[in-house]
């Protein structure tokens, strides 16, 4: 691997995982302190419909992934991967900042949960447009053979950034009491956003364009509207990569939000110990993310995929018996082999949705079908799975979903005819 090989993944990682470490503190926050916070009337007469709002604002956020997707999408096939991905970035660090800053109710009324689901707008509208162009820095840069192991660099962006916003909040939740931490402790992990966006920024800029793009430019047959493009010749495609991302979206955002609040508030776990169990969960989903993409260039990514689902399908109903037992031990185990699937049904996305797609069209077709698959899957999975358990009173029913979820992405993987090695430049065909 050379020094610009290094740098390429290097930027493509490092961005993805301070946009989503942005992205997971807000989701982590919803389910610990936005309800009393911002929704202080409501959570006076009913904590538990406070908590159910305040995990529906993250579901707000990724109805404009789409809209991020596609601005980003056209301007990302008519002026490059990279600026995207740079714009991006700062549009992201600066919503995340300034929830930070952000008054609350008591201070300002209103205005506060107004303001906070506008910032997490443009929270989403960034992220709407970060993976797709990240996923193909990297997989058009990759040797052809290589393309799953390349592509799960940005892809464990995803775990890492969980990892980081859980940390710290580990961190605060230790150092402070309860009160302190409500008060202004959770403010600190969006306010260290600052020095982390300026680190990727840097690294970002070092990264050269992607290849398959300057022989767009150098042959000028760049598309004057790819959207319609896309549409007119890839919409099967477009809704295939949505119901593909489906399920692996739903059950990764139980991980990212919903198990932190469900073992606090409903288990009576301890909020230290919880966070600690999602860190060695996103550890796992790391390894097996990486171990999907490698596993993707030997038996190909619908293959993979496959194995991935069928392994989040069985396990959902032993995950929450083991949870019920309130051992934070079996807790964590729970989580732990839930993220081989994850893994598995993750790390082969980013090469197979770019071999999906032409190159005149492929950030607008990737990034489209990932932004209409979130919104489909983890937009308000969090809020799914709160109000399953508060209207039948058992967790089982949260498993049912995702299994259901499980076999529709199953379904949807399995109508892709295998695009392992396909031509990344213009001379390739769109598969179907």
């Amino acid at each position: 691997m050379t020094r610009d090989d290094r740098k390429v993944l290097a930027g493509t990682l490092a961005g993805t995982t301070i946009e989503w470490y942005d992205f997971f503190i807000y989701a982590q926050a919803a389910g610990l302190v936005f309800g009393p916070l911002f929704l202080a009337p409501v959570n006076e007469q009913a904590p538990g419909l406070a908590t159910l709002i305040s995990l529906a604002t993250i579901g707000i956020s990724f109805l404009f992934r789409p809209l991020g997707a596609i601005v980003a999408g056209r301007y990302g096939d008519r002026l490059g991967r990279k600026r995207m991905l740079v714009l991006t970035l700062l549009l992201m660090g600066a919503a995340t900042m300034l929830i930070g800053l952000l008054p609350t109710y008591d201070t300002i009324g209103v205005a506060a949960p107004i303001a906070l689901i506008l910032l997490r707008i443009l929270q989403g509208f960034s992220a709407g447009g970060e993976w797709g162009g990240a996923a193909l820095l990297s997989v058009e840069h990759a040797p052809r053979e290589r393309r799953g192991w390349w592509g799960s660099f940005p892809q464990i962006g995803v775990p890492i950034g969980l990892i980081l916003a859980t940390g710290v909040l580990w961190i605060m939740s230790t150092v402070t009491t309860p009160e302190q931490f409500q008060a202004w402790g959770w403010r600190v992990p969006f306010l260290l956003s600052l020095a982390l966006i300026v680190i990727g920024y840097l690294v970002r800029q070092a990264v050269e364009e992607s290849p398959v793009f300057k022989e767009l430019q150098q042959r000028a047959k760049t598309s004057s509207a790819p959207l319609r493009d896309l549409f007119r010749h890839n919409s099967k495609n477009v809704i295939l990569t949505a119901l593909i991302f489906v399920a692996n979206n739903a059950a990764g955002y139980l991980l990212i939000a919903y198990f932190i609040s469900y073992g606090t508030t409903t288990l009576g776990l301890p909020r230290p110990s919880v966070l600690l169990a999602t860190v060695a969960g996103s550890v796992g989903w790391l390894v097996f993310t990486l171990y999907g993409g490698v596993l993707s260039d030997r038996i190909g990514r619908v293959r993979t995929f496959q194995i991935g689902y069928a392994l989040i399908f069985v396990w959902m109903i032993p995950l929450f018996l083991l949870m019920e037992t309130r051992s934070i031990w079996l807790f964590t185990v729970a989580i732990i082999v839930l993220t081989i699937g994850l893994g598995l049904s993750y790390g082969p996305m980013s090469a197979m949705y770019a071999e999906m797609f032409p190159g005149s069209v492929r950030y607008s077709g990737v990034a489209i079908g990932y932004a209409l698959g979130a919104i489909l899957g983890g937009a308000f999975a969090p809020t799914i799975a709160q109000a399953l358990v508060q209207s039948t009173g058992s967790a089982f029913s949260v498993g049912a979903y995702i299994m259901v979820l499980c076999v529709i992405s199953l379904a949807a993987v399995t109508a892709v005819k295998e695009p392992k090695g396909v031509d990344l430049g213009l001379t390739q065909q769109t598969i179907a």
